[in-house]
């Protein structure tokens, strides 16, 4: 297994959780909200406590892919390293994109998205269902061309380290090559804004060009509203967690058909058999054809059976 960086990290995530929320008291910032942030803590051990076993089932199935490589890539050479780097933040940008469009990895994902406040206590809402449904199949590519599996986790918590930090509202836009390379906190919070313009944008890790080779880019410019478009009535992590796949299941259940069960899991999130509820693509393109000047409207959104 590859080493714990992870968890090695969870101090110095707590430490500065701890001045920020300080900070949000001192200046009456409002960021943090009690039952709020304890919702996230929750929801940040019970990912920790499955990923033990989810983790080491992955390693072991990427061992055996790697079996089979391509190509014996030499990790003592410097663009091993570099092009581990942009293959794993690849991936992530895939997986993430993926999981804002097809229910099946939506229901895991929308967890992170459930807090309506942007802190960094919202970074540790983590699922705890995203392995077990297969988010790392986003991966599996990169020991079969000759990554070694050790290396492929470390640079993931390398980038889940990163992403820490930019869940706050606390720093604003940094310099200009920097915003125009690297995910930063200004294009993180467009990310977890339900403003229909906001919605299923930016999705990179570490690196935000992704976005904008893939047309998923946004700049912030008003101050997004944070949680989901249908928001999660509850702080208890249980609930947060496996809501939304009940909610689906209820769903496909009561289709009415097969074909109508099958596509609650793989349509977007908002997809309805009976047009009841909406995506966000179709709540866009009805909105631009009632008045085209207000299809970016900031603060229209769109209604899912997922939030």
């Amino acid at each position: 297994m590859p080493p714990a960086l992870l968890y090695y990290a969870i101090p110095g995530f707590l430490l500065l959780l701890s001045l920020e929320a300080w900070y949000s008291f001192k200046e009456n910032k409002h960021l943090y909200q009690t039952k709020d942030t304890w919702s996230s803590l929750g929801l940040g051990i019970g990912n920790v406590i499955i990923g033990f076993a989810t983790k080491a089932i992955i390693f072991a199935l990427f061992i055996f892919l790697y079996r089979f490589r391509i190509f014996d890539l030499d990790a003592t050479k410097w663009w091993y390293w570099l092009l581990l780097f942009l293959a794993d933040d690849l991936s992530y940008y895939l997986f993430h994109r993926t999981a804002h469009h097809v229910n099946w990895f939506w229901a895991s994902h929308v967890v992170h998205h459930s807090s309506q406040h942007y802190n960094l206590a919202a970074a540790l809402r983590q699922t705890w269902t995203g392995n077990a449904t297969g988010a790392f199949l986003f991966w599996v590519w990169l020991p079969l061309i000759g990554f070694h599996p050790v290396w492929i986790l470390f640079m993931q918590q390398i980038s889940l380290i990163y992403q820490f930090w930019i869940h706050t509202e606390t720093v604003q836009k940094l310099p200009r090559p920097i915003e125009f390379i690297c995910n930063t906190p200004s294009h993180h919070r467009v990310h977890h804004g339900t403003d229909l313009k906001y919605l299923d944008k930016n999705h990179g890790g570490i690196l935000i060009i992704w976005d904008r080779l893939f047309g998923t880019f946004q700049p912030e410019e008003e101050r997004p509203v944070y949680g989901l478009t249908t928001n999660i009535e509850s702080f208890n992590p249980v609930v947060i967690a496996l809501q939304t796949w009940k909610d689906l299941v209820s769903a496909a259940y009561k289709s009415g058909t097969i074909k109508n069960a099958l596509n609650y899991f793989t349509q977007p999130p908002g997809w309805s058999h009976d047009g009841s509820t909406k995506t966000v693509q179709q709540m866009r393109a009805s909105l631009k054809e009632t008045d085209p000047q207000l299809h970016n409207a900031p603060d229209s959104h769109p209604q899912n059976i997922n939030g």
